[in-house]
């Protein structure tokens, strides 16, 4: 049966520079004719013609409308949005624009918003549930979107502190045996949720916030006793909890507060003998209302192309 050929033509708006859809030096453009293979696509002035199989052109038709309505916000496209595009739309699971046009927070002129189908689904069980785990690999935003979310809510004075906690796992050194005061030996194991703050908010303001107690990044066992009110609470590297402190860290939930938890069950550094909190609390809550499980996969990773290999090709050699 022959293919049937279909040729369209997209006009994008006078008020939208071209520059903004094609990239600096084409570079969006040849993103967009490799991604939309076997379509050829040619420019001319305001005009983008896309010519080859019916179903290639009526899909890469589909996103130059997605990406065009993207850019009239404003928005500059970049290699990386556009590859990004491009698979969720061949998905079939939701438009391009459910994503590009979900901003949760701007700072500095960087704007934070999810960038994959699961990253949107981890986005919107955080805005519907009181306590969401985020599971998943390396590079899958578990922790910077839910302290991009934590800083909003803050903003809006939905919470009115943030908690940011992480177990201390000792690396073959005791803590006591460490140079300094307590506040120098447990700095490192802190600094990635330090460094997505200065992502999120300026430097100065956050020293203010941590001075007066508004932000308060701690360890793990500093939660022992305490109920934790009107406060956005993120428990990160979960995988190297206890079944105990997993347990002592719920149930410090106060009213009007919200929990994430976020780990990687890949890279446990307890024990051999020690059963990892995160991986047991899966099979006790995962049914309890309110309580919402996200796994985040290899499609989910928004680092350098490789880390996304790099997991997949780890869970081939764990599955042999």
């Amino acid at each position: 049966m022959a293919v049937m050929e279909l040729k369209k033509t997209v006009t994008v708006p006078d008020r939208i520079p071209m520059i903004h859809i094609l990239g600096h030096r084409d570079e969006v453009l040849r993103a967009l004719e490799k991604g939309l293979e076997p379509v050829d696509i040619n420019v001319l002035g305001q005009d983008i013609s896309l010519s080859g199989p019916q179903a290639d052109v009526e899909l890469a038709a589909e996103l130059m409308s997605e990406l065009i309505s993207v850019t009239d916000t404003g928005e500059h496209l970049t290699v990386d949005a556009v590859e990004r595009a491009i698979a969720i739309l061949r998905s079939g699971l939701a438009k391009p624009t459910d994503l590009l046009n979900t901003d949760i927070l701007s700072n500095r002129g960087k704007t934070i918003r999810p960038k994959t189908l699961g990253q949107k689904a981890y986005v919107d069980a955080i805005d519907e549930n009181t306590i969401v785990f985020g599971i998943g690999p390396a590079g899958t935003g578990k922790t910077y979107l839910a302290m991009a979310k934590a800083v909003v809510a803050l903003q809006k004075k939905e919470v009115s502190r943030i908690v940011l906690t992480r177990p201390v796992v000792e690396a073959g050194e005791s803590l006591g045996y460490l140079p300094g005061s307590l506040h120098d030996k447990i700095d490192p194991y802190m600094r990635p949720l330090y460094d997505a703050l200065y992502d999120m908010i300026d430097s100065e303001a956050i020293l203010k916030l941590l001075a007066a107690g508004t932000i308060e990044v701690a360890p793990l066992a500093y939660m022992r006793g305490r109920t934790i009110n009107d406060a956005f609470v993120i428990l990160d590297e979960a995988q190297n909890t206890t079944p105990e402190q997993m347990k002592m860290f719920l149930t410090r939930l106060g009213f009007k507060s919200k929990m994430i938890v976020t780990g990687d069950l890949t890279q446990v550094d307890l024990p051999k003998n020690q059963t990892s909190g995160l991986g047991l609390v899966r099979r006790i809550l995962r049914d309890v209302d309110g309580i919402k499980f996200v796994e985040l996969g290899s499609a989910d990773v928004v680092r350098h192309r490789l880390v996304a290999d790099i997991v997949d090709a780890y869970a081939r050699y764990d599955a042999e």
